[in-house]
């Protein structure tokens, strides 16, 4: 076989990071993504630095904060000629295949009016050759298997309702109408792997992207009961939901955007009561099993067909999900439980690291660097994020962050949101910043509201210490640093360029 140099990246939707590192990981079985960290390299404090689903990937593959892309909501759209790993990498030989979705909102100003690219918030990234469409709200070849194989539905998003195996009502872990052979996650690793093989001959590139454990929650068998509902630790959060609104003006609009009726189809009056919220969370563990199964057989088919050992392996989540925990569901809040995600990478010729966690604070822009740098590719300025390489070797290099941001936009410019309503907020500044150090979580709003300050030495998440005379001092420190940060990470795409009688110069970003 040549020297080949292939890239397999793996976004698992809405996957928390405590399914492998903290307090619901000894609750779930992963074992296949167990076993690769074992021969990998995993970070434990790797957070998304947007949210929800297209602002995130907008980050992830852009490198860029959402200050910079401004692609803040599902449905804004992404700059046509922003740089991206699929643009970059075909400058590095590679086609860019897309197994799965990218959720990008396209530029307006590059598409007619009436081009179905404009039409959808779901369609692929730039750059991007798509080998399989599977988007949540279209997945017509899913749909179209699904109907070869004999089910019959009338609406589309009847397939995710769950369906009683005796004819009964349906109850919330009864099994969906597909088998677990038939299911989305199945069809998709299938069209992987179906289309993959023949790209051994060159080195490759694929961005494999599975929905799951994303809501709507239903599973098909024996995912759908695979975890006692008892069995399970209760979520974290405070006695009522009365005392989490209490925290700040805006948990109360939070907890009302997204209930636990919404991630379930077929029962819209569900009542957040602790069972259904345990059986809730056991399907989500089940449905993050089955991917779990099928990442398994796409790592079997690389060591089967010998590519195992020149292929950097990439699997993270593309944000994280509340699961009920403070009272609340999805990702639109601040607390770490929407930003944690998992991240392990394989790197080829770094068997040495294996098993490895880094501890350092990493960020979702640093993993398109990441690719680029070890295909040789260089980097756009564009991008914010920095190359994992020397924390993948096993270097401490004494420049690295120390900590995390990330960022939320809360407004909708059509219809004002339940925050806009609320708090008096614009679409110009329905929006927040979270900085996250080695002890310290600070919470600031464009908008004239008092920053939320959590201290990991105190109560952590449970006390909002920002009006404490003690804490002044921290506060306006991290509020300094956040400052700096947004001002040093403003966009660099050209900023670094100088045009003169001489042609055009540059230099590189992080030199």
């Amino acid at each position: 076989m040549r020297d080949t140099r292939n890239v397999l990246f793996i976004i698992i939707d809405q996957l928390r990071a405590d399914c492998l590192f903290g307090n619901m990981a000894k609750h779930v079985d992963l074992p296949n993504l167990r076993a690769l960290m074992q021969d990998s390299v995993s970070f434990n404090r790797h957070y998304s630095v947007t949210n929800p689903c297209g602002p995130s990937r907008a980050s992830i593959l852009t490198g860029q904060y959402a200050m910079n892309h401004r692609s803040v909501r599902n449905g804004t759209p992404l700059r046509h000629d922003t740089p991206n790993i699929a643009t970059e990498m075909r400058k590095a030989g590679y086609m860019p295949m897309l197994f799965g979705y990218t959720d990008t909102s396209q530029d307006p100003r590059a598409y007619h009016p009436n081009d179905p690219a404009l039409k959808s918030y779901e369609f692929p990234m730039n750059g991007f050759h798509e080998m399989t469409e599977m988007r949540l709200e279209m997945s017509f070849p899913w749909q179209s298997h699904l109907m070869n194989q004999g089910y019959a539905f009338e609406d589309y998003w009847d397939v995710y309702k769950p369906v009683s195996p005796t004819g009964d009502l349906p109850k919330l872990n009864d099994p969906a109408m597909y088998a677990a052979e038939d299911s989305d996650t199945a069809f998709l690793t299938n069209a992987f792997l179906g289309q993959i093989p023949a790209c051994h001959k060159q080195s490759w590139f694929a961005h494999l992207t599975y929905i799951r454990p994303h809501p709507p929650l239903v599973a098909p068998e024996p995912y759908n009961d695979m975890y006692d509902p008892a069995g399970l630790p209760f979520p974290e959060r405070l006695q009522t939901d009365a005392e989490e609104r209490a925290l700040h003006p805006f948990f109360g609009p939070a907890l009302d955007n997204a209930t636990a009726a919404s991630f379930v189809k077929g029962f819209p009056d569900l009542e957040p009561t602790d069972e259904n919220i345990q059986t809730l969370r056991a399907v989500y563990l089940g449905l993050a099993t089955e991917v779990d199964h099928h990442i398994g057989r796409v790592i079997r088919f690389l060591k089967d067909s010998g590519q195992y050992d020149n292929t950097m392996l990439v699997v993270t989540a593309d944000h994280g999900e509340m699961l009920g925990d403070r009272h609340s569901w999805g990702k639109m809040t601040v607390y770490d439980a929407a930003y944690h995600t998992p991240l392990i990478i394989r790197m080829p010729g770094n068997a040495d690291r294996a098993g490895d966690v880094v501890t350092r604070p990493t960020e979702s822009i640093d993993i398109s660097p990441t690719i680029l740098d070890w295909v040789g590719q260089d980097i756009p300025n564009s991008m914010d994020g920095q190359s994992l390489i020397p924390l993948l070797r096993g270097e401490d290099p004494q420049d690295w962050r120390r900590y995390s941001f990330s960022e939320l936009d809360f407004s909708e410019p059509e219809h004002p949101t339940l925050w806009q309503q609320v708090l008096g907020t614009t679409a110009s500044d329905s929006c927040l910043g979270i900085l996250r150090d080695d002890r310290f979580t600070l919470i600031e709003f464009a908008a004239d509201l008092p920053p939320i300050l959590f201290d990991d030495q105190g109560k952590g998440e449970m006390e909002n210490v920002a009006d404490h005379p003690e804490y002044q001092t921290d506060l306006a420190r991290l509020t300094r640093a956040m400052l700096r940060h947004r001002m040093k990470n403003m966009d660099h795409t050209l900023s670094l360029y100088t045009v003169a009688t001489d042609g055009i110069k540059s230099r590189r970003r992080f030199e």
